[in-house]
């Protein structure tokens, strides 16, 4: 055939498959019925771009849709397991801790701080007690609450929570719902019921020596006067040490007297009592009222009101035998 007659072919060759995918929109490929050499030979490599001048026109290739997720139920559906649900916001568990007592949180009283407790603290901790001093700010029965909550919070397991003076209104608030309390000390502490505060239970006495030694402030804190500190506060202890404390004595807000417990501990948790007998700031008659009254093991020491200073020692081993005897009954 004359290349002209060739030229011809070869135009309506073209026209035809041009004609051909207009309608179809993509080229139908025959089956290749070439063996594996021959089609390797001619093949473009796969890892490279074919060649330029190829014939094969650049055909779009369409995305490929992602593939549609299973139902649910399905195998292959993997199963969601709900995170555990968190308590209501303000709800406390009252369900007790369980194991051994090991921990003490002590919780000071007006015109003392933390380091009141120093001989206790290193008594129990010759025990094997781990101990810790809350430093009450005295500002209110909610602050030292708060304060001494924020204490309780950071012990791990079973605590004791022991309370001096002002300190047992303290924990009377603090202790109640309290899982980690296992148990009270109240050492010459006032211990008021519901709705109770120290003036309350201060009136069922006639009024102590400490009582008339206080001194308010023009911004209503309330001051032991110093040169009565030993004789109506902390009459058996050194005198040395004494002029220390009433140095550094903590005030206490006066109206923090007057305020009452919404919540009461020891009507849910086992107490103890030192009952200081030659006590000139809490009344020992009210004292053993408070005592008897919330049915604790009480403990008479002939004291004065400061016997966490005085006999560090006794109160150190109070403590010591409420712990064994919580331990033991687990």
């Amino acid at each position: 055939m004359s290349p002209q007659r060739l030229l011809c072919a070869a135009a309506v060759c073209l026209c035809l498959a041009g004609a051909a995918f207009a309608q179809t929109g993509a080229p139908t490929m025959a089956p290749d019925t070439r063996s594996a050499d021959t089609r390797s030979a001619d093949t473009p490599s796969a890892a490279g771009p074919a060649d330029a001048d190829s014939p094969l026109p650049d055909v779009p290739i369409a995305p490929v849709p992602a593939p549609s997720a299973a139902p649910t139920g399905t195998a292959a559906t993997q199963p969601t397991v709900p995170a555990p649900a968190a308590p209501p916001a303000g709800k406390v568990s009252s369900t007790p801790m369980l194991g051994p007592v090991r921990n003490v949180v002590l919780v000071h009283g007006a015109f003392v701080d933390g380091s009141s407790w120093n001989g206790v603290v290193a008594k129990l901790e010759q025990k094997g007690y781990h101990v810790s001093s809350v430093q009450n700010p005295l500002t209110s029965l909610a602050d030292d609450v708060a304060a001494t909550r924020r204490v309780l919070a950071r012990q791990d397991g079973p605590t004791m929570l022991v309370g001096h003076s002002w300190g047992g209104v303290v924990i009377t608030e603090a202790g109640a719902n309290a899982p980690n309390v296992a148990g009270l000390v109240y050492v010459a502490a006032i211990a008021p019921d519901l709705h109770e505060s120290t003036v309350t239970l201060m009136k069922r006495a006639a009024p102590m020596p400490a009582g008339q030694s206080m001194i308010e402030d023009p911004t209503g804190y309330l001051w032991l006067d110093r040169t009565k500190y030993r004789s109506d506060f902390a009459a058996d202890v050194p005198d040395n040490l004494t002029r220390v404390l009433s140095a550094a004595q903590q005030p206490i807000v006066a109206k923090a007297f007057g305020e009452s417990v919404n919540q009461v501990a020891w009507r849910e948790k086992p107490s103890w009592y030192v009952l200081t007998t030659n006590d000139r700031a809490v009344s020992p008659d009210v004292q053993k009222f408070m005592a008897e009254r919330m049915g604790a093991k009480i403990v008479p020491i002939a004291s004065s009101h400061l016997v966490p200073v005085s006999h560090a020692g006794a109160i150190a081993d109070v403590i010591d035998r409420a712990a064994r005897e919580l331990s033991r009954q687990q």
